[in-house]
């Protein structure tokens, strides 16, 4: 039986809300495009008073950033899952993290990089960016960290394997390297990188 416009809307908690919020946001994204995605849009689109999603996001920069990490957080799960899952070697480490963040990159579809472009010179991607950034480091460090020589993985280090990893991935999205080959590569840098520790 379809629900009458005249029905009370159900109250939701916090959290369920802004689940609901970010789903409809990325339903949004996928059949009007980034630009589309306004507050107000998305208040519509929901069903709900423009003042809930404003208390939400605060401002449309504050819902692309939410829309970033909540991204960022579902390929976080897929990482760990496949991490977890590998061979403990240093081979088979190096192969999950270098075919995991190319894949990523791969199949974000069109609407991440429509976040990423809307919010692009703006505080709050800057913000999450670096966080998330710092956050793969850190883990890619931990996951590799048995495998390493005295002197550890320096900082540089990670940092060139991370910028080698952005880069290869766009290269494979543009079409001038395969997936194959991005990940073969990006595998040898990270092993290169481990094995300069020792």
């Amino acid at each position: 039986m379809p629900h009458s416009s005249n029905a009370p809307r159900r109250r939701l908690p916090r959290e369920e809300r802004t689940r609901q919020l970010l789903d409809v946001a990325w339903k949004l994204i996928g059949d009007e495009g980034t630009d589309a995605l306004t507050l107000g849009r998305l208040a519509e689109a929901a069903g709900i008073t423009k003042p809930v999603v404003y208390d939400h996001f605060g401002t449309r920069n504050g819902l692309l950033a939410a829309l970033y990490q909540d991204y960022d957080e579902r390929q976080t799960a897929i990482f760990d899952a496949a991490v977890a899952a590998a061979e403990p070697t240093l081979q088979d480490k190096a192969r999950v993290i270098a075919a995991s963040y190319v894949d990523c990159v791969l199949t974000q579809g069109n609407e991440i990089p429509g976040v990423v472009s809307a919010l692009s010179g703006s505080p709050e991607m800057a913000a999450v960016k670096r966080q998330y950034q710092q956050a793969f480091i850190e883990k890619c460090a931990a996951i590799l960290a048995p495998f390493t020589g005295p002197k550890g993985l320096s900082l540089a280090s990670m940092w060139a394997m991370l910028g080698a990893a952005d880069s290869l991935s766009d290269a494979a999205v543009a079409g001038d390297i395969t997936k194959d080959q991005a990940q073969d590569e990006l595998q040898q840098i990270i092993l290169t990188i481990v094995k300069r520790s020792e």
